[in-house]
Parts: structure tokens; C-alpha cells; sequence
């Protein structure tokens, strides 16, 4: 079969592309926006991109043409799809009838964390020897690649598709959620924020779209959930009918920091065994206590669970450490929302102590180019010692927002701001990239410019 994806570098349908060419099928696909790490994925995949939604590509007449929930009505590609009829479909409706409908699916649900936890939890489970399929919005290091098949196990054996489930709607003539397509049996709920301003109108809005989601859990499941988001308990008591488990300050499973690198993990006040890794902050200590969970349901223990976190590697994008040059470290990391913002910042503040954080930001998601939470945002930096933040293509005004903040600087042009960060930073630094983009390049010219 051919399949043709509109929107084949968003990091879900990227991911829906390597699971389709995996299963035999021809895959190719259009975009406008191409950068890594997915184009790369996707050309090392030796799948066929095109620049654009120009009509002339349903000449290729592929079986079915693959929407991604970037694609509107009025775009010229769709506009000729719908005139001719053709056949085309979801990214989550044809990931769930071609993969999911017989998988044992754990799926990873909330506002913040759901990258890096559902990464944890497929290396979990391949460590463990359950050779899990997944799909997570990001490429984790130990793995290499964003998704991919369950490697298959004997026919008595269940097979485990491990997935990112994105509360962000499906496609323009879907306006549900995402994991509303995926019924998982294993469930974290990580917290839950109001985001999305594009297509949420509210918490309570979004609020209904995960108990929807908890309405397809069967009662043979279980929903693993942070007992510190109130929306989430509160989500709950909208009804559940299947098994639940909490984690948190006051939850079954919980945690004793022992250093900025390593805490101990408790299952009902019992110690489980001391993880000690790479990552840092208060909030990886949750996704991890999600993630030991979550396997504990589909049989690892606790200590073979914190074993192989012990191994984890992290995802590309998530506080990843690009370059140490001079004495300075350089980061990158998605930081799609004030409080992720937030989180990491303080993370990097406990492992640094003293040294200077310079943050550099780019509000690119639609929640933030609308200015929904730019006081939010204002209030996420209070540990960065030095603030830039790329202005482009806003509802808003960032100088205004700034004004009054004279260690932050607002600016327009890329190249300018690369030579004044690079002026600004010295030995010591940690310089931290935050944009759920690509940044136009602007990491990559900053580590040119230390290395000159």
C-alpha cells in the first residue's frame, strides 16, 4: 500500500511514517516546515519529502492519503483531496486499526512530561526484554528513533505498544483529542495544566477531553496518576472505572532526594532501591515514579525498573547537553510552557549553585504566540541570570512584557542575537535554548561563534 502523510515532519506523523515503511507499506509525505531532528529521521528512513501542499501531488495517486492536524480547510492539497473524493484518514484512527488494536498499549497522558516519560518507560520494557513497539514525540537516545514496531514475541506472549498520547485534537474533521484513539490498559496521567489555547477554551475544556480518555480504559487497566495535579484528581471524580494508583508527595509510590543526580524510590513507604542517573529536577523524579509504575503493571519489578533507568540517555531536545566549549555548557531543550519553563530552569539552578543560567527563549507554540500566559512566562525565568527572547510572528508584545526587566533582552534578527549571546556569556555558564522548534539554527550559530 502507499500511503501519502500531509504533515510528515510533525514529531507524531513522523513517527507514523517509520511505523508504516517499517510494516512494508511505500511511504511518502509533505511539509512546510523541515528540520531535524524528524527530517532526519525521515531521510535516513529513505522517505520521500515534498516541499509543500501543491495540488499536483495527488497525481501519485497513493491507497490513502494520511492528514496530519496541522492541515486546515482551504489548504489547496486537501481542498483537491476532498473535491475527488479520495480516500484519506487520521494519523491516530489508522495507527490504532493498522498497530494498536491488538497491543497491550501503555500510554502516557498530561501537559508537561510526556516525552521524556514515555521514553522511559519503552526503555523499561526493552531492558527488560518485552522488545515494546512505540511512538513518542521526540526521539530518545537510547533508542535512536521516535517509533517503531513491537519486535515479535511468542504468540502466548502479549505485545506491548508503548505511545505518547497528545491531548491535542486529531485532524480538521476530528476535533477530538488524540489518545482518545489509542484505548490503552496501562494509563499515566502526569498532571494537567491549561495549554493549548488554540483549541482549548478553558481547564474544563480540556478537563472533559481526558476523562474522556479515561472512559476507555477497561476496568482490567490500571491509571497510574499524579496525586499533586488537582485537575487530575478532580478529572477522577468525574467517574473511573478501572484500577488506579497514585504517585507524588502523598502518593503510593513517592520519593527522598539524595543528591541533584540519585533519590530513592518508596512503593508504600518501602524503599524500592536508590536510582542514580543522568538527569535532574524534581519533575524527572515524577516521570520516573510514573514509569516504575507503569511497568510494575505489565510485570518488571521495581528493581529491574530502576536498574534500567540507571541506563536512560534522555531525549534528543530535553536538557540536552549539544556542547561544552570554554568552560560553558550549551543546552537545548523543548520548553513548550511556563511551567516546563519553569521546572527545568530550577533543575539547572540546583546543579550549578552559584553560576550564571543564560535562557534563551522562543514563544512558538499557539498557546504562547497567543500571549495566553505571558505573565506565566515572566514569572517561569526568575532563575535565569540573563534573558533573550527571539520575537517572531507574535499577537504580542515581548519588549512590553520585558520592559522592566533589565536583564532581559528582546530582539528580532537571529544573527544579532547569536553575536550578542555570544558576548554576554563567559566561563562557567550554562546557556539554555528553550523553543519547541527548530530556533532558526540559532543553537548551532552560537557554538560556531564560541568555537571561532
Amino acid at each position: 500500500m502507499h500511503i501519502h502523510i500531509l504533515g510528515i515532519c510533525g514529531t507524531f506523523m513522523a513517527g507514523i511514517a517509520a511505523i508504516a515503511k517499517a510494516q512494508g507499506h511505500k511511504v511518502t509525505g509533505c511539509d512546510l516546515n523541515v528540520y531535524p531532528p524528524m527530517s532526519t529521521q525521515l531521510e535516513q528512513l529513505d522517505i520521500e519529502i515534498t516541499e509543500g501542499y501543491d495540488v499536483k501531488q495527488v497525481e501519485i495517486k497513493p491507497d490513502i492519503f494520511i492528514i496530519g492536524n496541522v492541515i486546515t480547510r482551504g489548504n489547496p492539497l486537501i481542498e483537491s483531496i476532498l473535491n475527488q473524493q479520495l480516500k484519506y484518514q487520521s494519523g491516530p484512527q489508522w495507527l490504532y486499526e493498522n498497530i494498536l488494536y491488538n497491543k497491550w498499549v501503555l500510554a502516557v497522558a498530561g501537559t508537561h512530561g510526556k516525552t521524556t516519560t514515555t521514553a522511559m518507560l519503552a526503555w523499561i520494557l526493552e531492558a527488560n526484554g518485552l522488545a515494546p513497539g512505540f511512538l513518542i514525540g521526540g526521539i530518545p537516545n537510547n533508542f535512536n528513533v521516535s517509533a517503531r514496531l513491537p519486535i515479535s514475541s511468542e504468540e502466548s506472549s502479549p505485545s506491548f505498544f508503548v505511545i505518547e498520547a497528545d491531548e491535542y485534537d486529531t485532524a480538521f474533521f476530528d476535533k477530538r483529542s488524540k489518545f482518545i484513539h489509542y484505548r490503552p490498559n496501562t494509563l499515566i496521567l502526569n498532571n494537567l495544566e491549561f495549554d493549548h489555547a488554540d483549541i482549548f477554551d478553558n481547564i474544563e475544556h480540556i478537563e472533559k477531553h481526558f476523562h474522556h480518555l479515561i472512559r476507555t480504559v477497561p476496568n482490567i487497566g490500571k491509571i497510574i496518576f499524579n496525586d499533586d495535579s488537582l485537575s487530575i484528581i478532580k478529572v477522577l471524580k468525574k467517574g473511573c472505572w478501572s484500577k488506579i494508583e497514585d504517585f507524588g508527595s502523598k502518593g503510593k509510590w513517592s520519593y527522598q532526594k539524595i543528591n541533584e543526580n540519585e533519590f530513592e524510590v518508596y512503593f508504600e513507604q518501602k524503599s524500592q532501591g536508590n536510582l542514580k542517573w543522568d538527569l535532574i529536577g524534581h519533575h524527572n523524579a515524577l516521570n520516573a515514579l510514573a514509569a516504575i509504575a507503569a511497568a510494575k503493571h505489565v510485570g518488571i519489578s521495581s528493581d529491574n525498573s530502576i536498574k534500567a533507568l540507571g541506563e536512560f540517555k534522555n531525549v534528543k531536545k530535553r536538557m540536552e547537553l549539544l556542547q561544552s566549549i570554554k568552560g560553558i555548557n550549551i543546552y537545548d531543550d523543548f520548553a513548550h510552557h511556563p511551567t516546563a519553563i519553569k521546572t527545568t530552569l530550577e533543575g539547572l539552578r540546583n546543579k550549578i549553585n552559584n553560576d550564571r543560567i543564560i535562557a534563551i527563549i522562543e514563544p512558538r507554540s499557539n498557546t504562547m504566540k497567543l500571549g495566553k500566559m505571558k505573565n506565566d512566562l515572566l514569572q517561569s525565568l526568575r532563575e535565569a541570570d540573563i534573558i533573550f527572547c527571539f520575537s517572531k510572528n507574535l499577537s504580542w508584545n515581548p519588549k512590553i512584557l520585558f520592559k522592566n526587566i533589565t536583564h532581559a533582552t528582546v530582539m528580532e534578527d537571529i544573527d544579532m542575537l547569536a553575536n550578542k549571546i555570544y558576548d554576554s556569556c563567559r566561563a562557567r555558564d550554562s546557556i539554555i535554548f528553550m523553543s519547541n522548534g527548530g530556533f532558526s539554527g540559532l543553537q548551532n550559530k552560537v557554538v560556531q561563534l564560541l568555537k571561532k
